[in-house]
């Protein structure tokens, strides 16, 4: 253990078998939370996130649930809360995308990304509120993306699930913040994860281009603002979008 500002917390975070989200979890753990890495598919880059954070000294355990779907977001949140008792952060990060031109673009496509990147975030949060509440207190933290600030050619699908989830989260936030829930978002620009290694270096130099800082952000500067988030140095901070994302949305 490196630090402890999230010392016996526990955190439930979604899609955390890679990219951003298996950082946060890292990070978090790091800083000494019980972690719960949630995943829907990839039940061997769960396990290999937990064997990663039991290695270094941490706690965590994996969970499959598909967020999108009301009832398994319930179990979710009704296994951890009988398991440890409290939840103290959730982080909504599982996201998907299906690109394509709006002309072009299915309604199972459409339906596809809005069911798992803002469904699931209100499944995940509604099924965690009460006890959040009863508790009188806890830190969600919602992922959204530069495209939900600022729109993006080929994903409208992705825009309007990201900019759902900035709508979800003022509500959120001025509905619990009485009960010293805080519940912010955080919108990464373009991030180097294995969704941006399968761009071609074309599309790299032409989104760099458009990046003030003229560089990808790593997974540690979200999971950095996340950890921050969570912790009690944060604790007058709600209702907040943060981008994390090199100046493109400024």
């Amino acid at each position: 253990m490196m630090n402890n500002s999230l010392e016996n917390k526990v955190a439930v975070i979604t899609g955390a078998s890679r990219g951003i989200g298996r950082q946060i979890a890292l990070s978090m753990a790091e800083e000494g939370a019980t972690v719960i890495v949630n995943y829907n598919g990839s039940a061997e880059k769960a396990k290999e996130v937990v064997k990663e954070i039991t290695e270094a000294g941490g706690k965590a355990e994996a969970y499959q649930c598909d967020v999108s779907d009301f009832e398994k977001a319930a179990g979710l949140m009704d296994y951890v809360v009988k398991t440890y008792g409290h939840v103290d952060i959730l982080v909504n990060n599982a996201g998907i995308t299906r690109d394509n031109l709006l002309m072009k673009m299915s309604e199972e496509d459409f339906d596809a990304v809005l069911s798992t990147n803002l469904k699931g975030a209100f499944n995940c949060t509604r099924h965690i509120s009460r006890q959040m509440i009863k508790q009188r207190g806890g830190r969600i933290i919602n992922i959204s993306s530069v495209s939900g600030v600022m729109g993006n050619g080929g994903q409208a699908n992705y825009s309007a699930s990201k900019a759902g989830v900035i709508g979800l989260t003022k509500a959120a936030a001025r509905e619990m913040a009485s009960r010293g829930i805080t519940v912010n978002a955080i919108a990464p620009g373009f991030i180097k994860t294995e969704m941006t290694e399968v761009l071609s270096e074309a599309v790299k130099t032409a989104a760099e281009a458009q990046i003030p800082m003229k560089h990808f952000g790593e997974t540690t500067d979200i999971a950095n603002m996340a950890v921050f988030l969570a912790s009690d140095k944060a604790r007058y901070i709600t209702g907040q979008v943060i981008s994390v994302d090199g100046g493109m949305a400024m």
